[in-house]
């Protein structure tokens, strides 16, 4: 079967580099077309299923993927971004002012830190596989559009690789990594391709 992880395109946050997790941010005008390029690219691709987070940012991508493939979009809860807690909204130039400390211990060892009143990469990657494991039991070439993080830690366990090692999975707002899985081994064929966003991508 074949994977298709998809990131939302951007928003507002994103521009502003401001920490985004479960506040449900919109895409914005840029965005949008980052969606829209992303949709030219996939039109020919066969898609069985679409599977998306419901935060509006990866649902809306979603809805633009979808306009060429017309399936029923399946919603997840457990695809939503980390809840980065006490952090939500604060600008990443605010945050590495203030919590100096964290910082060194999440880049140390990001396993054993958990977002202030918020979820650790272990809690994210345990809802985040649910959903995974049953679309690969399923074996239907799938598209799931959600975000850094919660494709970071999905890669993590497609690669069998710890989770401390989750910043060599993560990937840009409006990419595309493509796995194969076959026989219960994935291999990742495209990794945060964003060709399509380049003037000659469409």
């Amino acid at each position: 079967m074949k994977l298709i992880l998809i990131r939302h395109g951007e928003t507002l946050w994103n521009k502003e580099g401001r920490i985004q997790g479960l506040s449900d941010v919109d895409l914005n005008d840029a965005g949008i077309e980052q969606a829209r390029r992303l949709a030219f690219s996939l039109q020919d691709t066969t898609i069985g299923a679409v599977h998306a987070s419901p935060l509006k940012r990866a649902y809306r991508t979603a809805e633009i993927i979808n306009s060429f493939h017309g399936r029923r979009i399946e919603v997840h809860a457990d695809l939503m971004e980390m809840d980065q807690g006490d952090f939500e909204g604060v600008p990443f130039k605010e945050l590495m002012a203030r919590e100096k400390d964290f910082l060194r211990r999440w880049v140390a060892d990001p396993v054993s830190v958990r977002m202030p009143r918020g979820e650790s990469l272990e809690e994210l990657q345990k809802r985040a596989w649910r959903p995974i494991e049953k679309m690969i039991a399923a074996g239907e070439d799938s598209l799931v559009v959600a975000h850094n993080f919660t494709i970071a830690v999905i890669l993590c366990r497609l690669r069998n690789i710890s989770l401390n090692e989750f910043r060599s999975s993560c990937v840009d707002n409006a990419s595309k990594t493509l796995i194969r899985v076959s026989d219960g081994q994935a291999s990742i064929e495209v990794m945060n391709d964003r060709s399509h966003l380049e003037p000659s991508g469409i």
